[in-house]
């Protein structure tokens, strides 16, 4: 599971940087402006290539744990600049992160280990995200990141979005607000190639249909959703804001590390019993850090950052998703999607303990010998029981890359 020194995760300003550079080599095709600012005033960078009516816009960054779509974008723009025919009829524009606050926080640019991804872990609220606020809030209190994201998407009027996710452990997968046919095949290639295994059962997609395996079409809006206690609901974030103008979005997740657990289409002897004890873990855990957060709040006095205020968001989701995991019957029931459950389980309990301890630490406060433990031991455990493998980062950057120029064309043919 290690990395090699020299393949780091770039940092905003590096992007910046690079993009700008990028521009300066062919000011004819490139342009670098900046199209809004977050709420702590960090300018919002778009690097558009090529001039042309039909649009691409990809989209890095929109959460800030998720860094390898920066690599991934840099790599795009330097192909479509250096392949007329990726230009042809095509413009390509490119948003270099879409919340540069969440990035300043999300301290892993180089992780050797889940624990090292998780020291300096954060994934801000709902409502702080850039894509799902419009799931939790009106619109006159969206941050002006979603604003500017809206903005670009109004301005270029993409016939295909892409915003470029990921996860910490598991497999890959692409969600899509509308069927790109033709995308399947190529995506289950490369992941093949690069040796990532094909997430088939996402707990992010529970009970979409697929197209492919591996490969999910959002349902419509007036279907129901598989966890109705969680307020990000796919289908009132900003990736349906391109079908106003007759575009969709794909979104692209790649694993840091791989399991091939999670890509495992036997059916389960017992779905239902293994969530029910799955929701059980979950709501045990979820305890453990609650303890050390009402401990330690009397002597936080009157803190409150990011850091806290994401933790106690996660804290206050496991309950509702437990319950849904108990009260509903499983999305589905292949090996796949059970242990895509599993690994969501370990996932928020472990977020929320690794941010708490983050802010302990600024205090130096007792607590921190204990948590730290429990955050190395949860993050053994999730490995091991994953059989977890580092992706190279030039194997994650390649396979995200693929996809997205796959379903460009294939989206384009699909326009006409």
């Amino acid at each position: 599971m290690s990395l090699l020194p020299e393949l780091r995760y770039p940092s905003v300003p590096q992007l910046v940087a690079s993009a700008r550079a990028l521009a300066a080599t062919e000011p004819r095709l490139c342009a670098l402006r900046q199209v809004g600012a977050s709420r702590a005033g960090r300018p919002l960078h778009l690097l558009s290539v090529g001039h042309a009516r039909r649009a691409v816009l990809v989209v890095a960054g929109a959460h800030a744990n998720e860094p390898t779509g920066g690599c991934t974008l840099r790599t795009l723009a330097e192909r479509v600049l250096d392949a007329p025919e990726l230009r042809a009829g095509t413009s390509w524009h490119f948003l270099l992160c879409a919340d540069p606050d969440g990035a300043s926080l999300h301290v892993t640019p180089a992780p050797r280990s889940l624990l090292d991804y998780h020291r300096g872990f954060y994934r801000p609220t709902g409502a702080e995200q850039p894509e799902w606020s419009p799931a939790v809030l009106p619109p006159d209190l969206l941050p002006p990141e979603t604003r500017a994201l809206t903005g670009v998407i109004d301005e270029v009027r993409p016939y295909l979005q892409v915003t470029l996710h990921g996860t910490d452990l598991g497999g890959s997968w692409v969600q899509l607000t509308r069927d790109v046919p033709g995308l399947a095949e190529p995506f289950a290639k490369s992941a093949a190639e690069l040796h990532i295994p094909v997430e088939t059962g996402a707990s992010d997609a529970a009970g979409w249909p697929a197209s492919g395996p591996g490969v999910h079409v959002m349902p419509g809006p007036d279907s129901g959703v598989a966890y109705p206690s969680l307020p990000d609901d796919a289908r009132r974030s900003t990736w349906y804001h391109a079908h106003r103008y007759g575009g969709l979005t794909a979104v692209v997740e790649v694993p840091m590390w791989a399991s091939d657990l999670v890509g495992d289409p036997a059916p389960h002897p017992a779905p239902a019993a293994a969530i029910r004890r799955l929701a059980a873990r979950l709501l045990r855990d979820a305890l453990e850090v609650e303890r050390v957060f009402d401990d330690a709040l009397p002597r936080l006095g009157d803190t409150d950052g990011p850091l806290l205020r994401a933790a106690r968001w996660v804290l206050d989701l496991i309950p509702g998703l437990a319950r849904d995991w108990v009260q509903t019957p499983p999305a589905a029931t292949t090996m796949a999607y059970v242990g895509s459950v599993d690994a969501f389980g370990r996932r928020l309990p472990l977020r929320a303990a690794a941010m708490l301890l983050r802010v302990l630490r600024e205090t130096d406060d007792r607590a921190v010998p204990a948590l730290e433990r429990l955050v190395a031991f949860w993050c053994e455990a999730y490995a091991a029981r994953f059989k977890a493998r580092w992706v190279p980062l030039e194997d994650q950057v390649e396979h995200q890359s693929r996809t997205v120029l796959v379903a460009a064309q294939q989206a384009r043919e699909r326009a006409g």
